[in-house]
């Protein structure tokens, strides 16, 4: 399976952006989706996931309240939009295909990863 990842730029803080992240194949489709991220000297860290059907959402801390994670099983995609962007946010942002169909925060659950696209955030 092969995640693509687009929607990243530059954007001022306050903006928003809308991440996509495609599926090749619909083998995914019972598997939970998630977002990491992981900015220049830091380590990846998760950011969102939504479960196998879209009903079940989770999100760190940082953004929670500001980004929502969402799914279309039936072109296997999911989305990630920001809205009040800050300039910490600021980093390459991944999507994730789990093991499982609820998301955890663990990169170790995560079996598929797109090839990461950079948000950059201006203050």
């Amino acid at each position: 399976v092969q995640l693509q990842a687009s929607g990243g730029g530059l954007v001022q803080a306050g903006g928003s952006l809308r991440l996509s992240c495609a599926a090749s194949r619909p083998t995914i489709s019972n598997n939970a989706m998630s977002w990491f991220r992981q900015a220049p000297g830091k380590e990846r860290e998760f950011v969102a996931t939504v479960s196998w059907n879209g009903g079940s959402t989770t999100y760190a801390d940082a953004v929670k309240g500001r980004f929502t994670a969402s799914r279309d099983r039936a072109s296997n995609t999911v989305y990630l939009q920001m809205n009040s962007l800050k300039p910490e946010d600021t980093a390459v942002y991944y999507c994730a295909a789990s093991l499982r169909s609820f998301g955890s925060s663990a990169t170790s659950d995560y079996r598929y990863w797109g090839q990461g696209t950079l948000v950059t955030v201006s203050s």
